[in-house]
């Protein structure tokens, strides 16, 4: 009875800390829904999107909604690779330059430096990156944005390549560590040669005091003080062992990280890009509105998809590429679907003896499918962002950074980024907002991927119960009871989170 009562004490125990990790992650990732509400209210205010709306005419719906989807996933998935660069050069320099007799992985200032790097990283990068298409569609038009996408997709192999070389370089400069570490294996050699050195002239100065019959105290003293000094080297040379073996390990997996992310940005969005290029050049030959796009569209989707999930070879950017262009042809059909719900909703209206006049019904059209293209595509790149911080949440928690460091770290450093975007709204304007907040999803995605990874890690299932329960409770108080988008973006980031493409 004594034992049972013992175990129910710790189960609950669990679930009382797992409900408690989960509430963490799930209130930062509430927190962000009124702030991305708020921002994709204003861009699909009837002044921001006159651009957009000007142009559906020229592309078609199909067209509108592909470009739109694959701009914004491209973007989602290039700021948050800008910042695990730079958590990664943090992460590198930070261990070079660390005493080799310290720990990494208890370290807090490594992944405390590397975090605040990349989530900041992320957010300022996706702020540039909004505020760039903000620019170019108001300057140039979705035509604009179009060349800017096809040119962006063709430069980034060849700048991954550029990239390894410059990492490569850069670890070879970066060896500040290794030489602190071959310092103390040669101090620690010369130690030990001395120390060889003293024992064997006491070995034979005690030969010469037995064969003159003198006092053995001061040589038993002796040894054992020898006896101490060895054990202490030999215990300096296995700390610095350990410390080397932990340096390179740690290395290897920023190593590991940092080039599977690099080839994801550089070929995960090609199959997205080629399918709105495609769909919008076929728009803007006048066939936006003919049936021939969509079954372009179908084909090519499958002909890529087919191509990919073939390989014998499977990547990770290779499947995020597909659910790239599957997001992305999603975004499409939905786009399409606003604007014939515009001609159904008028066809009704006519048989009840509402007549509309053309020049009203073609520009609701235009709204609707506008309107879909851009809420619908900066939805898919929160789900990106989101999809892609929990997959390095978890891959954190499974590298043992420590669970609780991991999610109250990523949710405290989303909350003060999260203010900081509120204090520079006017400054940041649409674009840069909406970027900047789609970077504090990613770091929110950072905290929930470690709740969901934290949640299978329990001895018990009360553990696990009580962080998923902690997770869904929170995000829905702070989300304001935002069941449906909260509901698929939970999912979402499990899924991420029990990736591991590392």
């Amino acid at each position: 009875m004594k034992r049972s009562k013992l175990r129910s004490k710790s189960e609950l125990m669990e679930a009382a800390l797992g409900f408690g990790l989960g509430a963490v992650g799930g209130c930062i990732l509430g927190a962000t829904e009124d702030p991305v509400d708020r921002i994709v209210s204003a861009m699909t205010a009837s002044g921001p999107l006159q651009p957009v709306m000007e142009e559906v005419q020229v592309m078609g719906p199909l067209g509108l909604g592909s470009l739109m989807g694959a701009t914004a996933l491209t973007t989602a998935m290039t700021s948050v690779i800008a910042g695990v660069i730079l958590a990664a050069v943090v992460a590198s320099v930070f261990v070079a330059m660390r005493s080799c007799s310290t720990s990494y992985t208890n370290s807090a200032g490594l992944w405390v430096s590397a975090g605040f790097a990349g989530i900041l990283g992320t957010t300022l990068s996706g702020a540039t990156f909004g505020k760039a298409i903000e620019w170019i569609v108001n300057t140039y038009g979705m035509v604009g944005l179009l060349w800017a996408l096809g040119l962006f997709t063709v430069l980034k192999p060849p700048l991954n390549v550029l990239f390894h070389l410059l990492w490569s370089q850069g670890e070879v400069c970066c060896t500040l560590g290794s030489e602190v570490m071959s310092r103390e294996r040669e101090d620690i050699a010369i130690t030990e040669w001395q120390q060889r050195e003293r024992v064997a002239l006491q070995i034979e100065e005690r030969i010469l005091s037995v064969e003159k019959e003198g006092d053995t105290m001061d040589d038993k003293k002796r040894w054992i003080s020898e006896k101490r000094e060895r054990e202490k080297i030999e215990r300096r040379k296995m700390e610095n062992e350990d410390a080397e073996m932990e340096q390179r390990t740690i290395h290897d997996w920023i190593n590991t990280v940092l080039v599977k992310h690099v080839d994801f940005l550089a070929f995960s969005g090609i199959p997205m890009a080629i399918v709105s290029i495609v769909t919008s050049v076929l728009g803007l030959f006048g066939y936006g509105s003919h049936q021939v796009v969509f079954i372009v569209l179908v084909a090519l989707v499958g002909l890529i998809a087919f191509l990919l999930l073939q390989s014998s070879d499977f990547k990770f950017w290779m499947l995020l590429g597909c659910i790239g262009m599957f997001a992305t042809f999603i975004i499409a059909m939905l786009t399409l679907h606003a604007e014939q719900m515009v001609v159904i909703s008028a066809n009704k209206m006519r048989t009840v003896g509402h007549n509309q006049s053309k020049e009203l019904i073609a520009a609701q059209m235009n709204f609707q499918s506008s309107l879909e293209a851009v809420s619908t595509a900066f939805f898919g790149a929160k789900l990106c962002q989101l999809g892609l911080g929990a997959t390095v949440g978890g891959a954190l928690v499974r590298r043992a950074a420590g669970e609780v460091k991991v999610i109250v770290g990523a949710a405290l450093v989303a909350g003060i980024l999260l203010a900081g975007t509120e204090v520079l709204a006017a400054v940041l304007g649409d674009g840069g907002m909406a970027g900047a907040l789609l970077g504090v999803v990613g770091a929110a995605g950072v905290s929930v991927g470690a709740t969901a990874a934290a949640a299978t890690r329990w001895s018990s299932w009360a553990g696990t119960v009580g962080t998923v329960g902690g997770l869904i409770l929170g995000a829905l108080v702070m989300g304001k009871w935002h069941t449906v988008n909260i509901g698929l973006q939970v999912p979402v980031a499990f899924v991420f989170a029990m990736s591991n493409p590392f």
